[in-house]
């Protein structure tokens, strides 16, 4: 999924003019940071989803689903692509609670600390 998210951002990125650097700029991340979300080498993206959607002018489904349209359009029948895209839609949002998840127990954390 990083490799799809990957070549998505860079089709957005070259589409709206901007280097990896004004990328990473507009996301509050490091070029390289940028860089490695693109080549599909981290699923940082996850955790910048709302910036990268407000950047690109995009909804989150449309991170994902565009990939998706195009692997159907090598395939017969029309359900895959709506396989293909829930099952993305279901990793989006596992990734998403996993990183809520992990806020909270963060926060939890810090909270004991302070009561200590």
């Amino acid at each position: 999924m990083n490799n799809i998210v990957g070549n998505k951002l860079r089709s957005l990125r070259k589409k709206k003019g901007y280097t990896q650097e004004q990328a990473a700029d507009y996301l509050n991340i490091s070029q390289s940071a940028y860089a490695r979300m693109e080549t599909g080498e981290s699923n940082s993206w996850s955790s910048h989803i709302e910036n990268i959607c407000e950047v690109y002018e995009i909804t989150p489904e449309d991170l994902l689903k565009s990939e998706a349209v195009i692997i159907n359009n090598n395939q017969q029948g029309g359900n895959s692509a709506y396989y293909i895209n829930q099952v993305l839609s279901e990793k989006l949002i596992e990734q998403y609670e996993a990183r809520l998840k992990e806020k909270d127990d963060i926060i939890n954390f810090l909270k004991e600390q302070l009561n200590h």
